[in-house]
Protein backbone atom coordinates (compact mmCIF):
# COMPACT_ATOMS: atom_id res chain seq x y z
CA UNK A 1 0.00 0.00 0.00
CA UNK A 2 1.24 3.60 -0.46
CA UNK A 3 3.45 5.48 1.43
CA UNK A 4 3.44 2.49 4.07
CA UNK A 5 7.10 2.59 5.24
CA UNK A 6 8.24 -0.89 5.58
CA UNK A 7 11.79 -2.85 5.44
CA UNK A 8 13.32 0.78 5.69
CA UNK A 9 16.96 0.33 6.77
CA UNK A 10 18.21 3.23 8.75
CA UNK A 11 21.66 4.47 9.40
CA UNK A 12 22.95 7.31 10.87
CA UNK A 13 26.81 8.46 9.89
CA UNK A 14 29.25 11.04 11.73
CA UNK A 15 32.23 10.34 9.90
CA UNK A 16 34.09 7.85 7.65
CA UNK A 17 36.12 6.74 10.38
CA UNK A 18 33.41 5.24 12.11
CA UNK A 19 32.98 2.35 9.34
CA UNK A 20 35.42 -0.48 8.79
CA UNK A 21 37.72 0.21 6.78
CA UNK A 22 37.40 -2.75 4.49
CA UNK A 23 34.05 -1.40 3.48
CA UNK A 24 34.84 1.97 2.48
CA UNK A 25 36.80 3.50 -0.23
CA UNK A 26 39.12 6.62 -0.06
CA UNK A 27 37.47 9.59 -1.25
CA UNK A 28 38.45 12.60 -2.99
CA UNK A 29 35.41 14.80 -1.89
CA UNK A 30 35.45 16.22 1.29
CA UNK A 31 31.97 17.34 0.89
CA UNK A 32 30.25 14.96 2.57
CA UNK A 33 31.10 11.69 4.58
CA UNK A 34 31.53 8.51 2.97
CA UNK A 35 28.85 5.64 3.24
CA UNK A 36 28.75 1.76 1.65
CA UNK A 37 25.97 2.02 -0.39
CA UNK A 38 24.66 -0.14 -3.43
CA UNK A 39 24.35 1.60 -6.58
CA UNK A 40 22.99 1.00 -9.94
CA UNK A 41 24.00 -3.08 -8.78
CA UNK A 42 27.69 -2.22 -7.44
CA UNK A 43 28.21 -3.40 -3.97
CA UNK A 44 30.94 -0.99 -1.89
CA UNK A 45 30.85 1.76 -4.55
CA UNK A 46 31.35 4.96 -2.42
CA UNK A 47 29.02 7.16 -1.67
CA UNK A 48 29.35 10.63 -1.70
CA UNK A 49 27.26 13.97 -1.78
CA UNK A 50 25.28 14.98 -4.65
CA UNK A 51 26.63 18.38 -5.82
CA UNK A 52 24.34 18.71 -9.16
CA UNK A 53 20.95 20.09 -8.45
CA UNK A 54 19.30 19.01 -11.65
CA UNK A 55 20.65 15.50 -12.02
CA UNK A 56 18.68 12.47 -13.64
CA UNK A 57 15.47 11.06 -11.71
CA UNK A 58 16.29 8.97 -9.35
CA UNK A 59 14.45 6.83 -6.33
CA UNK A 60 16.94 8.02 -4.18
CA UNK A 61 16.76 11.79 -2.99
CA UNK A 62 19.56 13.68 -1.28
CA UNK A 63 17.98 16.54 1.19
CA UNK A 64 19.89 19.26 2.59
CA UNK A 65 19.88 21.79 5.06
CA UNK A 66 18.05 20.06 7.59
CA UNK A 67 18.13 21.27 10.68
CA UNK A 68 20.33 20.24 13.63
CA UNK A 69 17.62 18.60 15.87
CA UNK A 70 15.76 16.69 13.09
CA UNK A 71 14.46 13.80 13.57
CA UNK A 72 14.61 10.03 11.48
CA UNK A 73 10.64 10.18 11.72
CA UNK A 74 10.45 14.18 10.02
CA UNK A 75 12.50 13.29 7.65
CA UNK A 76 10.23 9.92 6.56
CA UNK A 77 7.64 11.57 6.68
CA UNK A 78 8.37 13.76 4.30
CA UNK A 79 8.06 11.47 1.78
CA UNK A 80 5.13 9.12 2.60
CA UNK A 81 2.26 11.62 0.58
CA UNK A 82 4.56 10.37 -2.39
CA UNK A 83 4.47 6.48 -1.86
CA UNK A 84 6.35 4.21 -0.35
CA UNK A 85 9.93 5.04 1.38
CA UNK A 86 11.99 2.24 1.35
CA UNK A 87 15.23 3.35 2.84
CA UNK A 88 16.74 6.26 4.71
CA UNK A 89 20.56 7.56 5.67
CA UNK A 90 20.90 10.65 7.70
CA UNK A 91 24.40 12.20 7.97
CA UNK A 92 23.78 14.17 11.16
CA UNK A 93 27.14 16.34 11.49
CA UNK A 94 25.92 17.52 7.75
CA UNK A 95 23.00 18.51 7.86
CA UNK A 96 22.04 16.23 5.00
CA UNK A 97 20.27 12.77 4.53
CA UNK A 98 18.80 10.51 1.68
CA UNK A 99 15.74 9.21 1.14
CA UNK A 100 14.90 6.12 -1.21
CA UNK A 101 11.73 5.72 -2.13
CA UNK A 102 9.95 2.26 -3.20
CA UNK A 103 9.65 3.70 -6.99
CA UNK A 104 11.23 6.12 -9.39
CA UNK A 105 7.99 7.66 -10.14
CA UNK A 106 7.14 7.99 -6.41
CA UNK A 107 10.34 11.05 -6.13
CA UNK A 108 9.70 12.26 -9.59
CA UNK A 109 6.13 13.45 -7.54
CA UNK A 110 8.24 14.38 -4.80
CA UNK A 111 10.72 16.79 -6.29
CA UNK A 112 8.53 17.90 -8.91
CA UNK A 113 5.83 19.05 -6.13
CA UNK A 114 8.67 20.66 -3.76
CA UNK A 115 10.14 22.58 -6.70
CA UNK A 116 6.79 24.72 -6.23
CA UNK A 117 6.09 24.55 -2.67
CA UNK A 118 9.48 24.71 -0.61
CA UNK A 119 9.45 22.04 2.25
CA UNK A 120 10.12 23.26 5.59
CA UNK A 121 11.14 21.49 8.80
CA UNK A 122 11.37 23.37 12.36
CA UNK A 123 10.54 26.10 10.69
CA UNK A 124 14.03 26.19 8.32
CA UNK A 125 13.45 25.80 4.39
CA UNK A 126 15.35 22.80 3.12
CA UNK A 127 16.57 21.23 0.01
CA UNK A 128 15.60 18.35 -1.92
CA UNK A 129 17.32 16.97 -5.40
CA UNK A 130 18.11 13.83 -7.22
CA UNK A 131 20.76 11.82 -5.98
CA UNK A 132 23.59 10.35 -8.37
CA UNK A 133 22.73 6.73 -7.11
CA UNK A 134 20.17 4.74 -7.95
CA UNK A 135 19.55 2.47 -4.79
CA UNK A 136 20.96 3.02 -1.35
CA UNK A 137 21.94 0.66 0.89
CA UNK A 138 23.35 0.81 4.64
CA UNK A 139 26.04 -0.94 6.11
CA UNK A 140 25.24 -3.39 8.68
CA UNK A 141 27.84 -2.55 11.16
CA UNK A 142 26.24 0.53 11.54
CA UNK A 143 24.01 -1.05 14.26
CA UNK A 144 26.96 -0.92 17.00
CA UNK A 145 25.66 2.93 17.46
CA UNK A 146 23.33 4.68 19.79
CA UNK A 147 21.96 6.40 16.68
CA UNK A 148 21.13 3.41 15.01
CA UNK A 149 19.40 1.68 17.62
CA UNK A 150 17.31 4.99 18.01
CA UNK A 151 16.79 4.84 14.36
CA UNK A 152 15.25 1.07 14.35
CA UNK A 153 12.92 2.19 17.43
CA UNK A 154 11.54 4.88 14.76
CA UNK A 155 10.94 2.00 12.80
CA UNK A 156 9.10 -0.22 15.89
CA UNK A 157 6.90 2.39 16.20
CA UNK A 158 5.53 2.57 12.81
CA UNK A 159 5.14 -1.14 12.74
CA UNK A 160 3.21 -0.56 15.68
CA UNK A 161 0.93 2.32 14.44
CA UNK A 162 0.69 0.09 10.97
CA UNK A 163 -1.06 -3.13 12.83
CA UNK A 164 -4.02 -1.03 14.40
CA UNK A 165 -4.77 1.07 11.50
CA UNK A 166 -7.44 -0.15 8.47
CA UNK A 167 -8.41 1.76 5.68
CA UNK A 168 -11.58 3.43 5.58
CA UNK A 169 -14.22 1.77 3.24
CA UNK A 170 -14.15 3.29 -0.33
CA UNK A 171 -11.30 5.25 -0.44
CA UNK A 172 -7.28 3.74 -0.37
CA UNK A 173 -5.74 5.00 2.61
CA UNK A 174 -2.37 4.38 3.52
CA UNK A 175 -0.60 4.25 7.62
CA UNK A 176 2.85 5.02 8.36
CA UNK A 177 5.52 6.42 10.08
CA UNK A 178 4.67 8.59 12.73
CA UNK A 179 2.29 8.10 15.79
CA UNK A 180 -1.32 9.51 16.06
CA UNK A 181 -0.42 12.10 17.58
CA UNK A 182 1.96 13.09 15.15
CA UNK A 183 0.40 12.39 11.71
CA UNK A 184 -0.08 15.26 9.43
CA UNK A 185 -3.48 13.69 8.36
CA UNK A 186 -6.90 15.48 10.29
CA UNK A 187 -9.70 14.50 10.71
CA UNK A 188 -12.69 17.01 11.01
CA UNK A 189 -16.34 17.49 11.44
CA UNK A 190 -18.42 19.74 10.34
CA UNK A 191 -21.00 20.70 13.17
CA UNK A 192 -24.03 22.80 12.75
CA UNK A 193 -23.71 22.95 9.13
CA UNK A 194 -26.29 25.49 8.35
CA UNK A 195 -24.20 26.94 5.23
CA UNK A 196 -23.04 23.94 3.13
CA UNK A 197 -18.66 23.49 3.54
CA UNK A 198 -17.04 22.43 0.08
CA UNK A 199 -13.39 21.04 -0.19
CA UNK A 200 -11.87 24.37 -1.24
CA UNK A 201 -13.33 25.80 1.55
CA UNK A 202 -11.15 23.53 3.64
CA UNK A 203 -8.14 23.77 1.74
CA UNK A 204 -8.68 28.21 1.82
CA UNK A 205 -8.60 27.71 5.28
CA UNK A 206 -6.37 24.92 6.85
CA UNK A 207 -3.58 26.26 3.81
CA UNK A 208 -2.89 29.22 6.28
CA UNK A 209 -0.71 26.64 8.19
CA UNK A 210 1.57 24.80 5.83
CA UNK A 211 1.21 23.00 2.74
CA UNK A 212 -1.65 20.76 2.00
CA UNK A 213 -1.20 17.87 0.17
CA UNK A 214 -4.30 16.24 0.04
CA UNK A 215 -8.17 16.03 1.15
CA UNK A 216 -11.07 13.66 1.66
CA UNK A 217 -14.31 14.74 2.04
CA UNK A 218 -17.38 12.09 3.11
CA UNK A 219 -20.43 11.75 5.00
CA UNK A 220 -20.65 9.98 7.76
CA UNK A 221 -23.28 9.44 10.49
CA UNK A 222 -25.11 12.28 8.71
CA UNK A 223 -22.38 14.30 9.23
CA UNK A 224 -19.90 15.78 6.86
CA UNK A 225 -16.33 15.08 7.55
CA UNK A 226 -13.17 15.37 5.96
CA UNK A 227 -9.56 14.01 6.46
CA UNK A 228 -6.61 16.73 5.01
CA UNK A 229 -3.21 15.46 5.24
CA UNK A 230 -0.68 18.65 5.50
CA UNK A 231 2.92 18.25 4.18
CA UNK A 232 4.40 18.73 7.64
CA UNK A 233 3.12 17.24 11.23
CA UNK A 234 3.79 20.19 12.74
CA UNK A 235 1.89 22.15 10.91
CA UNK A 236 -1.56 19.61 11.49
CA UNK A 237 -0.65 20.38 14.94
CA UNK A 238 -0.35 24.06 14.45
CA UNK A 239 -3.86 24.16 12.96
CA UNK A 240 -5.65 21.49 15.12
CA UNK A 241 -4.44 24.29 18.16
CA UNK A 242 -5.72 26.89 16.16
CA UNK A 243 -8.59 26.17 14.58
CA UNK A 244 -10.72 22.84 17.09
CA UNK A 245 -13.89 24.53 18.03
CA UNK A 246 -13.95 27.81 15.57
CA UNK A 247 -17.00 28.50 13.26
CA UNK A 248 -16.08 29.05 9.71
CA UNK A 249 -18.99 31.20 9.38
CA UNK A 250 -20.90 33.46 11.92
CA UNK A 251 -22.52 31.06 14.85
CA UNK A 252 -22.35 27.80 12.45
CA UNK A 253 -20.18 25.42 10.87
CA UNK A 254 -17.98 24.55 13.76
CA UNK A 255 -14.76 22.57 13.52
CA UNK A 256 -14.38 19.87 15.55
CA UNK A 257 -10.60 18.11 14.60
CA UNK A 258 -8.33 15.26 15.75
CA UNK A 259 -5.52 13.62 14.77
CA UNK A 260 -6.46 10.98 12.45
CA UNK A 261 -4.74 7.72 13.12
CA UNK A 262 -3.91 7.22 9.22
CA UNK A 263 -0.65 9.24 8.10
CA UNK A 264 -1.36 9.27 4.32
CA UNK A 265 -4.01 9.36 2.17
CA UNK A 266 -3.79 7.90 -1.47
CA UNK A 267 -6.37 9.81 -3.57
CA UNK A 268 -7.65 8.30 -7.23
CA UNK A 269 -9.55 11.09 -8.19
CA UNK A 270 -9.30 14.93 -8.31
CA UNK A 271 -12.94 16.05 -8.14
CA UNK A 272 -15.43 17.64 -5.62
CA UNK A 273 -15.25 15.35 -3.11
CA UNK A 274 -11.25 14.89 -3.13
CA UNK A 275 -8.02 16.23 -4.09
CA UNK A 276 -4.15 15.51 -4.72
CA UNK A 277 -2.93 19.03 -4.73
CA UNK A 278 0.68 16.79 -5.62
CA UNK A 279 -1.11 15.23 -9.12
CA UNK A 280 -3.12 18.13 -10.93
CA UNK A 281 -3.10 15.07 -13.30
CA UNK A 282 -5.55 12.57 -11.82
CA UNK A 283 -8.31 11.76 -13.45
CA UNK A 284 -11.43 13.10 -12.32
CA UNK A 285 -13.77 10.03 -11.79
CA UNK A 286 -17.04 9.06 -13.24
CA UNK A 287 -19.52 11.56 -13.97
CA UNK A 288 -17.62 14.01 -11.67
CA UNK A 289 -16.62 17.57 -12.49
CA UNK A 290 -12.46 17.61 -14.12
CA UNK A 291 -10.16 20.04 -12.39
CA UNK A 292 -9.28 22.73 -14.72
CA UNK A 293 -5.71 23.05 -14.98
CA UNK A 294 -5.57 26.63 -14.79
CA UNK A 295 -7.39 26.52 -11.36
CA UNK A 296 -4.75 23.54 -10.49
CA UNK A 297 -1.70 25.46 -10.66
CA UNK A 298 -3.12 27.99 -9.03
CA UNK A 299 -4.00 25.82 -6.06
CA UNK A 300 -0.72 24.87 -6.44
CA UNK A 301 0.56 28.42 -6.48
CA UNK A 302 -1.50 29.42 -3.66
CA UNK A 303 -0.36 27.03 -1.59
CA UNK A 304 2.88 28.01 -1.54
CA UNK A 305 2.06 31.88 -0.75
CA UNK A 306 0.17 30.47 2.28
CA UNK A 307 2.32 27.75 3.44
CA UNK A 308 3.53 29.99 6.65
CA UNK A 309 4.90 27.00 9.57
CA UNK A 310 4.83 27.77 12.81
CA UNK A 311 1.70 30.81 11.86
CA UNK A 312 -0.79 30.35 14.91
CA UNK A 313 -3.97 32.60 14.64
CA UNK A 314 -7.39 32.69 15.02
CA UNK A 315 -9.80 31.29 11.79
CA UNK A 316 -8.07 31.96 9.00
CA UNK A 317 -10.44 34.24 7.09
CA UNK A 318 -8.90 35.30 3.51
CA UNK A 319 -8.35 38.93 2.51
CA UNK A 320 -10.30 40.10 -0.19
CA UNK A 321 -8.48 39.39 -3.24
CA UNK A 322 -8.40 35.63 -1.84
CA UNK A 323 -11.97 35.81 -1.65
CA UNK A 324 -12.08 37.05 -5.19
CA UNK A 325 -9.82 34.27 -6.01
CA UNK A 326 -11.87 31.97 -4.96
CA UNK A 327 -15.09 32.81 -6.01
CA UNK A 328 -13.66 32.68 -9.32
CA UNK A 329 -12.51 29.05 -8.41
CA UNK A 330 -16.41 28.47 -7.99
CA UNK A 331 -15.86 27.93 -4.13
CA UNK A 332 -18.47 28.79 -1.22
CA UNK A 333 -17.66 32.68 0.30
CA UNK A 334 -17.37 33.57 3.82
CA UNK A 335 -18.87 36.60 5.45
CA UNK A 336 -17.08 39.43 5.57
CA UNK A 337 -14.52 38.44 2.92
CA UNK A 338 -15.56 40.58 -0.16
CA UNK A 339 -14.57 43.41 -1.08
CA UNK A 340 -16.54 45.58 1.84
CA UNK A 341 -18.97 42.93 2.71
CA UNK A 342 -20.64 43.68 -0.78
CA UNK A 343 -24.04 42.33 -0.89
CA UNK A 344 -24.88 43.21 -4.86
CA UNK A 345 -23.87 41.26 -7.65
CA UNK A 346 -23.52 42.08 -11.47
CA UNK A 347 -25.44 39.57 -13.74
CA UNK A 348 -24.75 40.33 -17.41
CA UNK A 349 -24.93 38.08 -20.66
CA UNK A 350 -29.15 37.99 -19.53
CA UNK A 351 -31.43 37.45 -22.41
CA UNK A 352 -33.11 40.72 -22.63
CA UNK A 353 -36.07 39.19 -24.29
CA UNK A 354 -37.00 36.97 -21.54
CA UNK A 355 -35.75 38.39 -18.00
CA UNK A 356 -37.41 39.76 -15.12
CA UNK A 357 -36.98 40.99 -11.99
CA UNK A 358 -39.00 38.14 -10.66
CA UNK A 359 -36.85 35.46 -12.71
CA UNK A 360 -33.78 36.92 -11.27
CA UNK A 361 -35.63 37.25 -7.62
CA UNK A 362 -36.70 33.22 -7.69
CA UNK A 363 -33.21 31.79 -9.15
CA UNK A 364 -30.80 33.52 -7.01
CA UNK A 365 -33.33 32.95 -3.96
CA UNK A 366 -32.60 29.62 -4.00
CA UNK A 367 -28.78 30.44 -2.41
CA UNK A 368 -30.13 33.71 -0.43
CA UNK A 369 -33.16 36.39 0.47
CA UNK A 370 -32.68 39.06 -2.69
CA UNK A 371 -33.69 42.45 -1.54
CA UNK A 372 -33.74 44.36 -4.81
CA UNK A 373 -33.50 43.50 -8.38
CA UNK A 374 -32.11 46.17 -11.19
CA UNK A 375 -32.26 45.53 -14.70
CA UNK A 376 -30.19 48.46 -16.22
CA UNK A 377 -32.16 50.58 -18.59
CA UNK A 378 -29.25 51.59 -21.19
CA UNK A 379 -27.92 48.19 -20.95
CA UNK A 380 -31.19 45.74 -20.68
CA UNK A 381 -28.40 42.20 -20.59
CA UNK A 382 -27.36 43.13 -17.13
CA UNK A 383 -28.71 43.17 -13.99
CA UNK A 384 -27.31 44.23 -10.14
CA UNK A 385 -28.86 42.15 -7.64
CA UNK A 386 -29.15 42.80 -4.16
CA UNK A 387 -28.73 40.11 -1.55
CA UNK A 388 -29.38 40.30 2.07
CA UNK A 389 -25.56 39.45 3.65
CA UNK A 390 -22.10 39.23 2.04
CA UNK A 391 -22.08 35.84 2.40
CA UNK A 392 -25.16 35.17 0.29
CA UNK A 393 -24.42 37.17 -2.81
CA UNK A 394 -20.77 34.98 -2.56
CA UNK A 395 -22.88 31.82 -2.33
CA UNK A 396 -25.42 32.95 -5.70
CA UNK A 397 -22.28 33.91 -7.79
CA UNK A 398 -20.17 30.82 -7.08
CA UNK A 399 -23.48 28.53 -8.06
CA UNK A 400 -24.53 30.55 -10.82
CA UNK A 401 -22.28 31.89 -12.34
CA UNK A 402 -21.44 30.07 -16.03
CA UNK A 403 -24.90 28.61 -16.04
CA UNK A 404 -27.66 28.94 -18.64
CA UNK A 405 -30.62 31.13 -18.13
CA UNK A 406 -33.38 31.45 -21.14
CA UNK A 407 -30.58 30.13 -23.52
CA UNK A 408 -27.99 32.63 -22.71
CA UNK A 409 -24.98 31.38 -20.23
CA UNK A 410 -24.83 34.31 -17.33
CA UNK A 411 -22.02 36.30 -15.56
CA UNK A 412 -22.32 36.97 -11.94
CA UNK A 413 -19.71 39.35 -10.65
CA UNK A 414 -19.59 41.06 -7.65
CA UNK A 415 -20.88 44.94 -8.03
CA UNK A 416 -18.74 47.99 -7.06
CA UNK A 417 -22.56 49.57 -6.14
CA UNK A 418 -23.08 49.03 -2.28
CA UNK A 419 -26.64 48.85 -2.33
CA UNK A 420 -29.49 48.62 -5.43
CA UNK A 421 -31.20 51.86 -5.32
CA UNK A 422 -34.63 52.51 -5.78
CA UNK A 423 -36.16 54.66 -8.70
CA UNK A 424 -37.13 58.41 -7.52
CA UNK A 425 -40.82 58.61 -6.47
CA UNK A 426 -42.91 59.37 -9.26
CA UNK A 427 -40.40 58.25 -12.01
CA UNK A 428 -41.68 55.19 -14.29
CA UNK A 429 -38.34 52.99 -14.87
CA UNK A 430 -40.55 50.42 -16.88
CA UNK A 431 -40.71 47.99 -14.81
CA UNK A 432 -37.26 46.93 -14.57
CA UNK A 433 -36.55 47.98 -10.70
CA UNK A 434 -37.94 45.89 -7.89
CA UNK A 435 -38.02 45.39 -4.00
CA UNK A 436 -38.24 42.34 -2.80
CA UNK A 437 -36.91 43.57 0.85
CA UNK A 438 -40.42 41.90 2.09
CA UNK A 439 -41.23 39.16 0.04
CA UNK A 440 -43.16 36.25 1.95
CA UNK A 441 -40.66 33.76 -0.40
CA UNK A 442 -37.41 34.54 1.33
CA UNK A 443 -35.89 31.15 2.15
CA UNK A 444 -33.27 32.16 5.07
CA UNK A 445 -35.19 34.40 7.10
CA UNK A 446 -35.89 31.89 10.23
CA UNK A 447 -32.42 31.13 11.75
CA UNK A 448 -31.69 27.48 11.77
CA UNK A 449 -34.21 26.89 8.75
CA UNK A 450 -33.54 23.20 7.17
CA UNK A 451 -33.27 25.58 3.69
CA UNK A 452 -29.60 26.51 5.02
CA UNK A 453 -28.66 22.35 5.17
CA UNK A 454 -30.30 22.14 1.83
CA UNK A 455 -28.21 24.65 -0.77
CA UNK A 456 -26.66 22.56 -3.73
CA UNK A 457 -25.61 23.75 -7.19
CA UNK A 458 -28.17 24.27 -9.87
CA UNK A 459 -28.74 20.07 -11.21
CA UNK A 460 -30.78 18.36 -13.62
CA UNK A 461 -33.14 17.12 -10.50
CA UNK A 462 -35.20 19.13 -8.55
CA UNK A 463 -36.61 18.84 -4.66
CA UNK A 464 -40.16 19.45 -5.03
CA UNK A 465 -42.19 19.67 -1.82
CA UNK A 466 -45.69 21.02 -0.26
CA UNK A 467 -47.84 18.73 -2.18
CA UNK A 468 -51.05 18.24 -1.94
CA UNK A 469 -52.52 15.04 -1.43
CA UNK A 470 -54.72 15.00 -4.64
CA UNK A 471 -51.87 16.02 -7.10
CA UNK A 472 -50.40 13.35 -8.37
CA UNK A 473 -47.42 12.20 -9.98
CA UNK A 474 -48.80 12.73 -13.34
CA UNK A 475 -50.15 15.87 -12.67
CA UNK A 476 -46.55 16.86 -11.72
CA UNK A 477 -44.76 15.30 -14.55
CA UNK A 478 -47.16 17.36 -17.12
CA UNK A 479 -47.04 20.62 -15.20
CA UNK A 480 -42.96 20.55 -15.56
CA UNK A 481 -43.33 19.06 -19.22
CA UNK A 482 -45.11 22.51 -19.77
CA UNK A 483 -42.08 24.47 -18.98
CA UNK A 484 -40.46 23.57 -21.61
CA UNK A 485 -38.20 20.50 -21.05
CA UNK A 486 -38.39 16.66 -20.55
CA UNK A 487 -38.99 15.25 -17.28
CA UNK A 488 -37.12 11.97 -17.07
CA UNK A 489 -37.91 10.87 -13.95
CA UNK A 490 -40.25 10.73 -11.34
CA UNK A 491 -40.23 9.88 -7.74
CA UNK A 492 -42.37 10.78 -4.40
CA UNK A 493 -41.29 10.61 -0.92
CA UNK A 494 -42.62 8.20 1.42
CA UNK A 495 -44.85 10.69 2.33
CA UNK A 496 -46.43 12.27 -0.85
CA UNK A 497 -46.01 15.73 0.52
CA UNK A 498 -42.63 15.12 -1.39
CA UNK A 499 -40.75 14.57 -4.63
CA UNK A 500 -37.45 14.62 -6.61
CA UNK A 501 -38.01 15.22 -10.29
CA UNK A 502 -35.37 14.60 -13.29
CA UNK A 503 -35.55 17.19 -16.09
CA UNK A 504 -33.07 15.89 -19.20
CA UNK A 505 -30.60 19.07 -18.69
CA UNK A 506 -29.78 21.60 -15.00
CA UNK A 507 -30.93 24.53 -17.89
CA UNK A 508 -34.29 22.85 -17.84
CA UNK A 509 -34.50 22.15 -14.24
CA UNK A 510 -33.27 26.05 -13.88
CA UNK A 511 -36.41 26.86 -16.23
CA UNK A 512 -38.56 25.04 -14.07
CA UNK A 513 -37.80 26.14 -10.99
CA UNK A 514 -37.82 30.00 -11.78
CA UNK A 515 -41.49 28.99 -13.59
CA UNK A 516 -43.45 26.79 -10.59
CA UNK A 517 -41.70 28.14 -7.80
CA UNK A 518 -44.25 28.97 -5.54
CA UNK A 519 -47.02 27.14 -8.11
CA UNK A 520 -50.31 27.34 -6.50
CA UNK A 521 -51.35 23.98 -6.40
CA UNK A 522 -54.56 24.56 -4.63
CA UNK A 523 -55.76 23.55 -1.25
CA UNK A 524 -53.76 26.58 -0.27
CA UNK A 525 -50.55 24.27 -1.56
CA UNK A 526 -47.84 26.52 -3.12
CA UNK A 527 -45.12 24.11 -4.66
CA UNK A 528 -41.32 24.34 -3.23
CA UNK A 529 -39.21 23.72 -5.57
CA UNK A 530 -35.02 23.51 -5.31
CA UNK A 531 -31.80 22.02 -6.51
CA UNK A 532 -31.32 18.36 -5.35
CA UNK A 533 -27.86 16.39 -4.91
CA UNK A 534 -29.72 13.01 -5.10
CA UNK A 535 -30.55 11.21 -8.73
CA UNK A 536 -32.99 9.38 -9.37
Amino acid sequence: MDGIVTDVAVGVKRGSDELLSGSVLSSPNSNMSSMVVTANGNDNKKFKGDDKMDGAPSRVLHIRKLPGEVTETEVIALGLPFGKVTNILMLKGKNQAFLELATEEAAITMVNYYSAVTPHLRNQPIYIQYSNHKELKTDNTLNQYEEYHRAQAVLQAVTAVQASNAPISGTTVSESAVTPAQSPVLRIIIDNMYYPVTLDVLHQIFSKFGAVLKIITFTKNNQFQALLQFGDPVNAQQAKQALDGQNIYNACCTLRIDFSKLVNLNVKYNNDKSRDYTRPDLPSGDGQPTLDPAIAAAFAKETSLLAVPGALSPLAIPNAAAAAAAAAAGRVGMPGVSAGGNTVLLVSNLNEEMVTPQSLFTLFGVYGDVQRVKILYNKKDSALIQMADGNQSQLAMSHLNGQKMYGKIIRVTLSKHQSVQLPREGLDDQGLTKDFGNSPLHRFKKPGSKNFQNIFPPSATLHLSNIPPSVAEEDLRTLFANTGGTVKAFKFFQDHKMALLQMSTVEEAIQALIDLHNYNLGESHHLRVSFSKSTI
